[in-house]
């Protein structure tokens, strides 16, 4: 079993809401670790070594142990280093911030992306319409709390990083409306809350370099049509 004091290192890339999970998770925990900047084009030795089945980041490596996969990456850390818990102690709780978390996955970051960057704008349509009622659901489950667990960040919280950050990228480059004040006052509120946090301030990637990367996705699939 890897200890808590063995060697943490964290394979990603800048513009991931992916690796940016993982990272607040490591800020919040106090761990200290050596990141490595993965070229995505380019995929290094070690990445697939770590990571064959997907071949993606965030891999994160705790002594020898090499994971995939963000959420499972969170819940490892939180498990191994007990201090600030990023879980609720109850079952019932801790089951439903990970069901509000493979929601997010499942049902917001691929809508709100193809909401953006498909070239067909009928699809668009649909994929905006799709994220909207999803993240209705999210201004439901926030209502007027301040974070999704509670008065801490949690994993609902960590998950949803794309949501606060990422989401209003992607529909400024779009000129959609996904995520607003008037839509979804209580997210929003939330989103502004959640992205001014120490820990979260510190652990986001520098906004600039990531709209221009994102930007010039867009104009390169609208280029080709």
């Amino acid at each position: 079993m890897a200890s808590s004091q063995e060697e943490v290192t964290l394979l990603g890339a800048t513009g991931s809401p992916f690796v940016c999970r993982v990272k607040i998770a490591l800020k919040l925990k106090g761990i200290e670790y050596k990141y490595v900047e993965e070229n995505l084009a380019n995929k290094s030795e070690q990445l697939l070594k770590y990571n064959p089945v997907h071949k993606k980041v965030p891999v994160f490596v705790h002594g020898d142990k090499p994971l995939a996969e963000s959420l499972v990456i969170v819940e490892y850390i939180d498990e191994t280093w007990n201090n600030n818990p990023i879980l609720p102690s109850d079952p019932y709780q801790r089951a439903l911030a990970r069901f509000w978390s493979k929601f997010i996955d499942d049902k917001i970051v691929g809508a709100s992306w193809k909401s953006v960057f498909t070239a067909d704008e009928k699809e668009r349509e649909k994929n905006v319409a799709e994220a909207s009622e999803s993240l209705q659901f999210l201004e439901n489950e926030i209502a007027d709390k301040k974070f999704f667990g509670g008065e801490e960040l949690g994993l609902v919280d960590i998950a949803a990083v794309y949501v606060a950050f990422w989401i209003p990228l992607v529909q400024e480059i779009g000129g959609v409306e996904l995520l607003t004040s008037e839509k979804f006052p209580n997210l929003y509120k939330w989103s502004q809350e959640f992205v001014s946090h120490p820990i979260v301030k510190e652990s986001l990637p520098p906004r600039d370099p990531v709209f221009g990367f994102f930007k010039g996705r867009y104009e390169s699939l609208f280029a080709s049509k």
